[in-house]
């Protein structure tokens, strides 16, 4: 053990337990322990988190394959603003032990780097919520080398700030039994198409979704794809999301940053419902407490909104109708649930 936490060299468990947060430093005795493997929780996507483990040799092969990518090395900094809880942030400190690098823990953070006035940082990981905060104090971007986002669609608003501030920005592919990310896609326009790094290749099944092959692992996913090679492809949606509207696939993802450029400050998500004459139909969801806090009727809204998304959407993905609802659910890392029992709403 050789890295740097906080500004302190650690090359003992006890330099780790008084350099960094309780969490931090349980992860780190996890990892030097003599087990073969760490324990990580899946995100709960489409079902109940789960506890899972992962080979020590497939979670260090991860923190090698990133480190090239963005060449990490004994001089770098990292950026620690995300729970030692998740794989997001149980990776970002294998990456600096991998390396032998420096990492500065600021702890789970919608406001991150408020207090920051360091070097600069060579990698951070990022969620959406978090780059809106950054743009909302530009300032703190000058510390920023490269940044990772994940953990949800980025928003066309943001990936129009990012190319505004010139930002060295990759949105991010993987998930928690990939130990982090697979593949990554360099935000320079809208094209969403993701490069693997490391030894991955891909396929997809009769479901059009990705197929990881590592060797003679495979990971069947539920994320649907245009393959473009064996190295290179564009996500498209979540297979567990899409639309079967008149035998005509409607993708929420694709669709969802369309509507939020019409409706700033209002919380909604595209889902679909049973329907008699096209088997299922879309359907506009919104919360009540963000209609509430901007004064927006919903009739106000579907009459401005449907005149707008027309000349914007296909007529197979407009909204066929609109849904308020209490309040949203989210998973326990934040990610929103979106099936809901929609129909006793109707």
């Amino acid at each position: 053990m050789d890295f740097v936490v906080n500004n302190k060299r650690c090359t003992s468990l006890e330099d780790v337990k008084l350099s960094s947060s309780v969490k931090f430093y349980n992860f780190v005795c996890e990892y030097f322990n003599g087990n073969n493997y760490i324990e990580a929780h899946t995100s709960g996507s489409t079902g109940k988190p789960k506890k899972i483990r992962l080979d020590k040799k497939d979670v260090i092969k991860s923190a090698r394959n990133t480190n090239r990518y963005f060449d990490i090395n004994a001089q770098s900094l990292l950026y620690l603003n995300l729970s030692p809880d998740y794989i997001a942030g149980k990776m970002m400190i294998v990456r600096a032990i991998v390396a032998n690098a420096s990492i500065i823990e600021e702890g789970p953070s919608n406001n991150p780097l408020s207090i920051y006035t360091g070097q600069p940082i060579d990698l951070i990981a990022l969620v959406p919520s978090q780059l809106i905060a950054l743009f909302n104090n530009p300032d703190r971007l000058q510390y920023i080398k490269t940044m990772i986002i994940g953990g949800g669609v980025i928003p066309m608003s943001l990936k129009r700030k990012i190319l505004d501030y010139k930002l060295n920005a990759y949105s991010t592919y993987g998930m928690t039994e990939t130990c982090s990310h697979v593949a990554l896609s360099k935000i320079i326009d809208d094209n969403n198409i993701y490069e693997l790094i490391g030894e991955y290749n891909i396929k997809v099944d009769n479901r059009d979704c990705l197929v990881l092959l590592s060797g003679d692992k495979e990971i069947v996913t539920n994320d649907i794809i245009e393959f473009i090679d064996d190295k290179h492809f564009r996500w498209k949606g979540r297979y567990d999301n899409v639309i079967n509207t008149g035998g005509i696939k409607v993708f929420p993802e694709q669709i969802e940053p369309i509507i939020a450029e019409c409706i700033k400050n209002v919380k909604f998500f595209v889902t679909g419902i049973p329907s008699e004459k096209w088997g299922e139909e879309v359907v506009l969801v919104f919360e009540y407490s963000s209609l509430e806090v901007d004064e927006i009727k919903i009739g106000q809204i579907n009459e401005r909104l449907m005149i707008k998304l027309r000349t914007l959407l296909q007529d197979y993905s407009l909204p066929h109708r609109y849904i308020a609802l209490k309040t949203f659910k989210y998973t326990s890392t934040g990610k929103l649930i979106r099936h809901l029992d929609i129909n006793r709403y109707l």
